[in-house]
């Protein structure tokens, strides 16, 4: 059965169309073009007519010729547009009207640079032209590292080797950075919160450089669909930049399916099991034969479902390399394995975190499953993109798990199609980020008074802190670096975590193998001492966890059962930035601790029982904000009530704030506390999950009468009778006066903050 057959059967399926919420329809859209540009050489007009490129999209047209004026641009198309055009054509024509230009491709991740780097490859080798691009990652020998930096006209790295390994051994860059034309960063959607912070640090401490060496290199840079590009980019680099957002490729027809999981306790609101619902449909695709992805939210589900599929599909022999699992922490090895295998259609369906939400090519697959909502509509989009890539029918379809936004989402779909994407935040001036990268640029290059650090305030008074902190010593007009040890080592650019734990595989003690790694902020919850860890579907147990060491011991096991630690969070105040009547904001320590560890039947999700965990504590430091019942307000009700109440509210808030902050809701935590230990009063508390703050509780402070009138609203509007997770929250967490109370808290909140209705 082909994909327009299914669809059919489908749509004629009662039972799965009782569940559905909303069937859109994305009609096809024929291509635009736009000769090519006076400015392309001939010889790339050439090799691309030889590959059927007669002429150019108009986007594609657009970037080439801003390109050629000089200007600064993003790209924003859709999925499979042709972005890698307005880069590759600009670089490869300024490359071969003088061969000592040299261009910087910046990606994401290892993944998307390997990738394209093989098109670029492919282009070279067709114009039969000395033009040499080599990746330089992590994964580059030791031995070609010295001709990449000699010779390299197209150097194709990510924000981690610049950080890391390019900036501070400029150096040896020398021809890089004096002929420097292009710099292309790829994806920017992927640089928000605490990655996209460090990246515009990072480019603050390149341009300096460039300046240094006489350069002023270009920014061409390409984005999925978000609301603030321009502004993005803006931030990103700290330039003026041009938006070209008109796409002239052509899309095939898309069918985007909102599922809602049947309901099996209508008095208490409860669903079936979103991952369950998800297993079934990914199943039905897979039988049909349909190349399918299935984004799941957690390496846990993502294990799940893999589990589940390739036993499905096993062989005899148990082979079932037709299903194959994709997250961070497997070897690069085996992901570029499982990306080739896509690509010539050796796999029918992959189940994938976000990793490869990207746009890295993974070949025509025809239909994506999404096991809850991405949490933002751009992540959405760009999920939904990998299915239809090549402009046949493609289908969609997006499962509901029971959380708050998920359920507002799916319920309300018109808010998601008429709603632009979100934007992107990012903080380059937060001052944990800030200082890091101005340690990192003194130690590539000395300071002199007065000298800017792109458009960041108050460097002189960070330059004096860091010489009270003997890492720089003021000589002159000049500050020079002091310090023994080599301060991009310390930073992470993605995480506050610097460590990746390692995980060993001992059950052959006499062949001990590296299978995988795991970041030291999921390790706690994953690889605590008898966790099952599960890789490709395969289970292990945890037998030792040395923290030390940074290391896990894993043995291969066969049961019927996965394990998830439950995480303790708790919060103390340390400053006081601004205050109101009955709100505040300021800095907090956020301290997390995971106690127990419960154990998980595979078929039906049941609880088999519980195990401790007995692992260290971490605190992160963080930015807040918080809004507080007075006393007389809170005297009027019982502890009960004000702890459901209070839960509603903060239920409320997970779903009106990333709505309105424009983040992921993982971006910001909400949390209230009926005493709170800094208030001693009942306190709803909005953070931001990352360590030094991004601006969202900030922001969040200022349009809390915003937030506090649309979480009315959102309750109000509700049907249910005692709360349910699209308002408050499920009648058995919130209890029976929770829907009532979180009403009247709120419409008390609304009074002290002036939030008019």
């Amino acid at each position: 059965m082909n994909l327009a057959q299914l669809i059919d059967t489908l749509k004629a399926d009662p039972q799965f169309m009782q569940c559905v919420t909303h069937w859109q329809v994305e009609e096809p859209r024929p291509a635009q073009y736009a000769e090519y540009p006076a400015s392309v050489d001939s010889r790339i007009r050439e090799v691309l007519r030889k590959r059927g490129v007669e002429s150019l999209y108009t986007h594609q047209a657009e970037s080439v010729q801003m390109a050629e004026d000089g200007r600064d641009f993003v790209v924003v198309t859709p999925t499979a547009s042709g972005k890698t055009m307005c880069y590759n054509i600009p670089v490869l024509s300024a490359i071969l009207k003088n061969p000592d230009s040299r261009a910087l491709y910046l990606f994401p991740t290892k993944a998307l640079s390997a990738d394209q780097v093989a098109e670029l490859y492919e282009l070279v080798t067709l114009l039969d032209v000395d033009i040499k691009t080599y990746t330089y990652d992590g994964d580059t020998p030791a031995s070609a590292r010295r001709a990449i930096r000699q010779a390299g006209h197209v150097v194709v790295t990510n924000p981690d080797m610049l950080h890391s390994n390019i900036l501070p051994h400029h150096t040896k860059w020398v021809k890089l950075f004096e002929n420097l034309k292009y710099i292309v960063i790829d994806e920017i959607h992927a640089y928000r919160g605490v990655f996209g912070s460090n990246l515009a640090n990072v480019l603050r401490r390149l341009l300096r450089l460039c300046d240094f060496y006489g350069s002023n290199p270009q920014f061409i840079l390409c984005s999925a669909t978000i609301a603030n590009p321009g502004e993005l980019a803006g931030i990103l680099t700290g330039r003026d930049i041009a938006v070209i957002d008109k796409s002239g490729a052509p899309t095939g027809t898309k069918h985007v399916v909102f599922y809602n999981p049947p309901v099996v306790n209508k008095q208490l609101g409860i669903r079936k099991s979103g991952l369950t619902e998800t297993r079934a449909l990914a199943a039905r695709l897979l039988k049909n034969g349909i190349q399918s992805i299935i984004f799941a939210r957690s390496r846990v589900q993502v294990e799940v479902l893999t589990k589940a599929l390739k036993e499905m599909v096993a062989d005899p022999i148990g082979a079932s390399g037709r299903v194959r699992g994709y997250r961070g922490g497997y070897l690069p090895s085996e992901r570029r394995g499982i990306e080739q295998a896509l690509r010539k259609g050796q796999v029918d369906a992959v189940i994938s975190t976000n990793a490869l939400e990207l746009g890295i090519d993974i070949g025509a697959l025809d239909a994506c499953i999404m096991c809850g909502y991405p949490g933002t509509i751009a992540s959405t989009w760009q999920q939904s993109g990998r299915a239809g890539r090549r402009h046949g029918v493609s289908l969609t379809i997006l499962v509901a798990s029971s959380a708050a936004i998920d359920q507002y989402i799916i319920s309300q779909p018109e808010y998601f199609f008429r709603q632009t994407p979100e934007h992107a935040l990012l903080n380059p001036d937060n001052l944990y980020v800030l200082l890091s990268h101005i340690k990192c640029s003194a130690y590539e290059l000395p300071f002199k008074d007065g000298e800017p650090f792109g458009n960041a305030l108050g460097v002189d008074s960070m330059l004096q802190y860091l010489e009270e902190a003997t890492i720089l010593r003021h000589v002159g007009d000049v500050w020079h670096w002091s310090a023994e040890d080599f301060p991009a080592s310390e930073i992470s650019l993605r995480t506050a975590m610097t460590e990746n734990f390692l995980i060993m595989d001992i059950t052959d003690p006499a062949r001990v193998r590296m299978v995988g790694e795991m970041d030291r902020f999921a390790v706690p919850m994953l690889l605590h001492e008898n966790a099952i860890y599960l890789h490709e579907g395969a289970q292990f147990q945890v037998e030792k966890l040395d923290f030390d060491a940074c290391k896990a011991f894993i043995r291969r096991v066969n049961v019927d059962y996965y394990t998830d630690a439950d995480l303790n969070v708790s919060l103390s105040l340390l400053d006081i930035d601004e205050e109101a009547m009955h709100a505040a904001r300021g800095e907090v320590k956020v301290t997390a601790l995971v106690k127990i560890f419960k154990k998980m039947k595979f078929d039906t999700g049941e609880s088999l029982g519980y195990g401790p965990v007995r692992l260290p504590e971490t605190d992160m430091h963080t930015t807040a904000m918080w809004m507080t019942l007075p006393p007389e307000e809170s005297a009027r009700y019982g502890k009960d009530d004000l702890q459901g109440g209070m839960l509603g509210i903060s239920n409320l808030m997970r779903i009106v704030a990333p709505l309105y902050l424009m983040c992921s809701p993982r971006d910001l935590a909400v949390s209230y506390q009926v005493k709170c230990p800094f208030t001693d009063l009942p306190t709803l508390i909005l953070y931001d999950n990352c360590p030094g703050g991004v601006g969202l509780s900030e922001k969040a402070y200022l349009m809390r009468d915003t937030l506090l009138l649309h979480a009315a609203q959102v309750v109000n509007q509700c049907t249910c009778e005692s709360g349910c997770p699209s308002c408050v929250g499920p009648y058995g967490e919130v209890g029976p006066t929770g829907k009532q109370m979180a009403k009247e808290l709120l419409t008390t909140l609304m009074k002290l903050n002036d939030a008019q209705p």
